[in-house]
């Protein structure tokens, strides 16, 4: 924890479970990512945290924006952010949703089905569109499904397609995985994408613009590649498959900016054990995967956690939320160990929580209300 949150915490006291986010960590990791990689546009993922003060920040910066959904749309443009610097990056959109950013000046969208691709055509007609392919997502602590992303053989089809219904096929797409920590994985990729653009070129069509998606990681409990590695491989392997011929790079960071940025302060509810002989005790936090920590679904994403008593002798935990479910552990497997002069009522912090905790928090969930935010 940096001493601006930490002096905050320690004025402020406020009530717990709350999110609290140095903006000056936003700015660094927007420079940072400008840095290695000036080559590219850095659209920001507005999923990650689209608090009204990150977006007027990122306006300044001069960033884009890659929203998910019409109302993060409106809420960027309601920062400052011009039409032209937004992109309407989900694939699964309602087409009267997509005909409002139209009507706002919004022109760049994405798609991975030839239904998609419709709705775009009627509803943003002279549209720039880009086709999302599916990619692996290995080494991701975050990996993705097949839920996003089409094949490379339907995506040609469909781009030229694009061009043959007044949309302007634009370019080609890819997620390698949330918290990737392998920057080889954008190798692959990009010779995939590359591959794509010679196919489409058959047709008579030059696509300009390649979205390297998000992936960048921010630090948790291991060690993460160091930002200019990423920067490193994925301008060698650009220029490697496309030479002098580069097209338009673009980036999908949300974690990578707003992650380190953030830490939540929970409160101990409960220390207990299961058993007279039970060596392991279970901590049950004022925070759990409903209020703001699904990204430990699987323990997949595993928070760098730090108490008012650390130092000491310290014992393992299991770690889990205050509701009436089940499925509400956070950290059973991950060999999490905690002070054993941890009390009720103690202050726990979880480091790098910037990223997909306020946004994930449910309204009212066995009547809990959200995280409380705070941007300093």
């Amino acid at each position: 924890m940096n001493e601006k949150i930490a002096h905050f915490l320690d004025n402020r006291q406020p009530a717990t479970p709350c999110l609290v986010v140095d903006l000056d960590i936003i700015r660094r990791n927007y420079l940072a990512l400008a840095e290695n990689l000036p080559q590219a546009d850095i659209y920001f993922a507005v999923k990650a945290n689209p608090a009204p003060q990150i977006l007027s920040l990122l306006v300044d910066l001069g960033a884009h924006f890659d929203a998910a959904s019409y109302r993060e749309i409106e809420a960027c443009l309601a920062a400052g952010a011009t039409p032209e610097r937004l992109s309407y990056g989900n694939t699964i959109k309602k087409q009267a949703d997509i005909a409002k950013a139209a009507d706002r000046g919004v022109d760049l969208f994405s798609f991975d089905s030839e239904a998609e691709l419709m709705k775009l055509a009627e509803a943003a007609p002279g549209s720039r569109v880009i086709c999302r392919i599916l990619m692996e997502s290995g080494d991701a602590q975050w990996p993705l499904s097949r839920k996003f992303g089409c094949t490379r053989e339907m995506a040609k089809d469909l781009l030229i397609r694009a061009n043959g219904i007044g949309l302007h096929a634009y370019g080609v797409s890819f997620h390698v995985g949330s918290q990737q920590i392998n920057p080889r994985q954008w190798i692959t990729a990009i010779e995939k994408t590359a591959a794509l653009f010679a196919d489409v070129a058959t047709a008579g069509i030059t696509l300009e613009t390649i979205n390297l998606g998000g992936g960048f990681p921010t630090y948790y409990r291991d060690d993460i590649p160091d930002l200019s590695r990423y920067g490193d491989v994925i301008s060698e392997a650009i220029a490697r498959e496309f030479g002098h011929t580069t097209p338009r790079i673009i980036i999908e960071p949300g974690r990578g900016i707003c992650g380190d940025a953030g830490v939540l302060q929970s409160e101990v509810v409960l220390i207990s054990r299961k058993g007279y002989g039970d060596d392991e005790r279970w901590v049950y936090l004022d925070i759990g995967k409903f209020g703001g920590l699904p990204e430990t679904a699987e323990e997949r994403i595993q928070y760098a956690i730090e108490t008012p008593r650390d130092g000491g002798k310290a014992g393992r935990v299991i770690i889990a939320g205050p509701t009436c479910e089940e499925l509400d552990i956070l950290y059973k497997k991950a060999a999490y160990e905690l002070p054993m002069n941890l009390q009720i009522g103690d202050k726990v912090a979880f480091l790098s929580a910037g990223a997909y905790t306020s946004t994930y928090a449910s309204i009212g969930f066995n009547g809990f209300p959200p995280l409380d935010e705070y941007y300093i």
